[in-house]
């Protein structure tokens, strides 16, 4: 069977995505195991993950990611603005605001557009979760910030977030490969977090400008991280570190983030189609 596919990014977090809306997603048969062989860099397109464009009764569309592990995420901060350029750009809307139906809730999208090509997308991330069986985790605390945590005699302060899905941010004086490839994957995977949890590494520039890396659950380390930066936003403003409104430079690039007066958190970022292509499976 060909399956053709786009392969889009944003801030360099990539995916594959797979048009569903004209055609049942149950031809693709078992999509942990298609995320895999898609995400594979050597043996096959190579990406962070895989995300189906499906129809739905609660939203404009609906969308399902998987991480290149083959596990199901709840919800992708750069995924899901690639998400709306395709469907504007392939022209099967032609609305400029769209919604979306995730396993983290229903997202809003405002679209950016300039001779009918969507340059950016602010998305509305929703409200942050912030008591700590939410998250989840298993301390039982209304708020999880400055936590300290032991890992293999080292020893650093957590604020766990949820945007969607579960993230714990930890500010540093510098960020170095041993912390992001050495505690990264140890605290994904720690009994504290029954669900794994995503853990990003900030250094605070000034009170609007933040540089930060990511160990995402089930990819390793990616470029960007779009729900993890609304997270490290949210963090910086329960640490006392940021304002409300900060610039995040990844390795991929910068996103824009607001933690409103309303309590949503908001998102702007680029997308960009990297490559359109067939495979068989």
């Amino acid at each position: 069977m060909k399956l053709r596919f786009a392969k889009m990014e944003g801030t360099g977090n990539d995916y594959v995505y797979v048009d569903c809306v004209n055609e049942p997603a149950e031809r693709l048969g078992d999509l942990p195991q298609l995320s895999r062989r898609l995400s594979d860099r050597h043996f096959g397109i190579g990406s962070d993950g895989l995300i189906l464009i499906l129809p739905s009764k609660k939203a404009d569309f609906r969308m399902r990611m998987f991480n290149a592990d083959g596990s199901e995420g709840e919800m992708c901060g750069n995924g899901i603005r690639c998400f709306a350029k395709y469907v504007h750009d392939r022209k099967l809307t032609s609305k400029d605001s769209l919604t979306v139906e995730t396993k983290g809730g229903i997202k809003e999208l405002e679209l950016f557009v300039k001779s009918g090509k969507t340059m950016k997308i602010k998305v509305d991330m929703g409200e942050p979760v912030l008591e700590g069986k939410k998250i989840p985790s298993t301390i039982s605390k209304k708020q999880v910030v400055g936590e300290p945590l032991n890992i293999e005699g080292k020893k650093v302060e957590m604020t766990l977030v949820n945007m969607g899905n579960p993230h714990c941010v930890i500010f540093v004086n510098k960020v170095t490969d041993s912390l992001v490839h050495g505690i990264g994957p140890k605290i994904e995977k720690h009994p504290l977090f029954p669900k794994r949890i995503n853990v990003e590494f900030i250094t605070v520039r000034n009170r609007k400008e933040v540089d930060m890396r990511v160990w995402e659950r089930g990819s390793g380390e990616t470029l960007a991280c779009g729900t993890g930066a609304s997270a490290a936003c949210v963090a910086g403003v329960l640490n006392a570190l940021t304002d409300r409104k900060v610039t995040i430079h990844l390795l991929g690039g910068d996103l824009q983030l607001e933690w409103g007066t309303d309590n949503h958190v908001y998102m702007t970022g680029p997308a960009e189609m990297v490559f359109e292509g067939e495979i068989d499976i």
